[in-house]
């Protein structure tokens, strides 16, 4: 059995192609940024940019705890009490949506889904920060808002999720059950439940995980948490407290990402 042999300018046209089509992103970023003008560019840029490196690689370590309730382990529990609380509510809340949204394969047009889907988008669509505005503006600024507005805004995630879970899930112990001459509830408690649970709590966690996140950046508008003194050293320059904050938030989110990811590996 012999071996076709490569066509050498196939082989000279493969070796040099990725030149080529360097050359032409190279030609195509020069040509976009010949356009730009950077005149506007202030004359202290460089100056504010080292004092902002080095405030953020010489963080305020004395923030990390005074016993003032303002510190920052105060303000990361504080954090995360306003995330698990809206997660909470949003999971609870999202169950009778999820079964109202799923759609039943006995069910030729399943208005009742399409209504229960618009109604999770449209919740889904509002951003958690439009959502906290509005709910400090209705009940004022601090914590409360901030649960609100990630539990609202996470209802129509989990609900999502949580209906195509109930889509998926095998219906043969349901048929089992009935067959035995269950009830509805019976068919419920023993089998429905029990198999869509595992996934129920899995997105429930990776929603904890998103809110964590959201409500460090809440508190920019008044909402509660880390945010607040994150947005006041900002406006104050205090790069040091800046640094601190972001070390704070990275370790507690890293945190948060290994706890959950450990426990959903359990479930499955």
């Amino acid at each position: 059995m012999t071996i076709p042999k490569i066509n050498e300018k196939q082989k000279r046209r493969d070796r040099y192609s990725w030149i080529i089509w360097g050359i032409i992103i190279i030609v195509i970023y020069g040509w976009c940024f010949s356009d730009m003008k950077f005149s506007h560019i202030q004359e202290s840029a460089g100056m504010v940019s080292k004092s902002i490196f080095m405030g953020l690689i010489h963080p305020d370590w004395a923030y990390i705890y005074n016993g003032s309730g303002e510190d920052l382990v105060s303000q990361l529990i504080m954090t995360l009490a306003i995330a698990f609380l809206g997660t909470i509510i949003a999971a609870i809340i999202s169950v009778p949506f999820a079964f109202f949204a799923s759609r039943s394969k006995n069910s030729k047009y399943n208005v009742t889904s399409k209504v229960g889907t618009f109604l999770l988008t449209a919740i889904r669509a509002f951003p958690e920060i439009v959502l906290a505005i509005m709910f400090i503006k209705a009940v004022g600024p601090g914590s409360f808002a901030g649960v609100m507005a990630l539990g609202i805004h996470s209802i129509g995630m989990l609900g999502k999720l949580f209906s195509e879970s109930i889509e998926e899930m095998n219906h043969s112990s349901e048929y089992s059950i009935v067959a035995a001459g269950g009830s509805k509830p019976q068919v419920f408690a023993l089998s429905t439940w029990p198999t869509i649970l595992p996934a129920l709590i899995s997105y429930t966690l990776y929603s904890f995980e998103i809110s964590v996140r959201s409500a460090s950046i809440l508190g920019l508008v008044g909402a509660g948490g880390i945010g607040a003194p994150m947005i006041m050293a900002l406006n104050t320059r205090n790069w040091p407290r800046v640094g601190i904050i972001l070390f704070g938030i990275v370790v507690m989110v890293m945190v948060i990402d290994g706890c959950s990811g450990y426990i959903r590996k359990k479930l499955v």
